[in-house]
């Protein structure tokens, strides 16, 4: 038997507004609160679906430097084009980390500035 990843954790300032963007984002649904003011989302079968939940976890510290780890995410129910439209519209931004316009992802940042890509193959829902 081996692992699997459960959750994800991303710090960040504002737990609440990640949530909310991520929630957006991906059709999570809250899936419970912590006293220390984390928020875990995930899907709404997420013990059936095998996918990661997301925990925001409050945190004053300061981000430095690049991430080492990132998200990508591919639309569902449109193309590319249509799912950068409604990415940007939920609050994500353009990101360059060296781009060269040749590249079939864009790479966006959440509402904190963490980076992930909009990859261009569409998936099937689950």
């Amino acid at each position: 038997m081996a692992c699997r990843i459960s959750e994800l954790v991303i710090d960040c300032v504002d737990p609440e507004r990640l949530a909310a963007f991520w929630s957006e984002v991906l059709g999570y649904v809250e899936r419970g609160r912590e006293d220390d003011g984390s928020i875990e989302i995930g899907p709404l079968d997420a013990g059936s679906s095998g996918l990661p939940t997301l925990v925001l976890s409050p945190s004053s510290d300061p981000r430095t430097g690049k991430l080492r780890l990132h998200i990508d995410v591919n639309a569902t129910d449109r193309d590319q084009d249509a799912e950068l439209e409604r990415l940007l519209a939920l609050g994500a931004e353009p990101v360059d980390v060296g781009q060269d316009g040749s590249e079939s992802w864009h790479v966006l940042a959440d509402p904190e500035g963490n980076e992930f890509c909009l990859l261009r193959a569409r998936l099937q829902p689950l």
